[in-house]
């Protein structure tokens, strides 16, 4: 693969060449986005902020019972994909008389209102695990596989659907693209 498309295809790199070929070839076949689509045909349910809340704690519930519980989880309009950040996980601490608080949130960029039910989890499935492992080694990803077995895969594959978001501009599920994506595409020259 020439470095063009290596640069081209940011959110592949570290993938084997093969693997990065493939998909290369499909988005260039202008079929990248038919096979998203056929493997995830609907997009998830949650639309609200108080939506995504529940459908967290339920999976914290069921995966992470002893996690400290969350303050706040909420869909970011301010959280984009082609800045790196999926997701974001705080702790903000406050003086309260003479003890220290901690408030845990999440946001999850909101550009993922609108995409397979499992993209959503595997967004969420890693901002929970940092509420046990702050950083991304052998133990995150462990606990990320325990929640969704599927993790790695579901990784994979959206990474993918950035990549054709980022080349095409275009949604799969849901409304146009958000702001940003085609003025960050016309600076990178594509």
């Amino acid at each position: 693969m020439t470095a063009p498309a290596t640069r081209r295809l940011k959110y592949l790199q570290g993938y084997c060449g093969d693997t990065v070929a493939r998909v290369e070839q499909l988005l260039l076949a202008n079929r990248l986005g038919d096979w998203l689509q056929n493997k995830y045909p609907a997009a998830h349910q949650v639309r609200t902020d108080k939506a995504l809340y529940d459908y967290v704690q339920q999976l914290r519930l069921a995966c992470l019972r002893g996690a400290e519980p969350l303050a706040k989880v909420l869909f970011d309009s301010k959280l984009h994909a082609v800045q790196h950040a999926l997701g974001t996980h705080t702790s903000i601490s406050r003086v309260q008389g003479t003890r220290l608080k901690a408030k845990r949130e999440i946001r999850i960029a909101a550009l993922f209102k609108e995409v397979p039910p499992e993209f959503l989890k595997m967004i969420v499935v890693h901002e929970l695990a940092h509420l046990k492992e702050r950083a991304h080694d052998k133990a995150f990803y462990q606990l990320c596989s325990y929640m969704e077995p599927n993790y790695h895969q579901l990784d994979f594959e959206l990474r993918v659907y950035l990549t054709y978001l980022e080349q095409s501009g275009t949604r799969l599920w849901g409304q146009p693209e958000p702001p940003g994506i085609s003025e960050n595409r016309t600076a990178a020259g594509s």
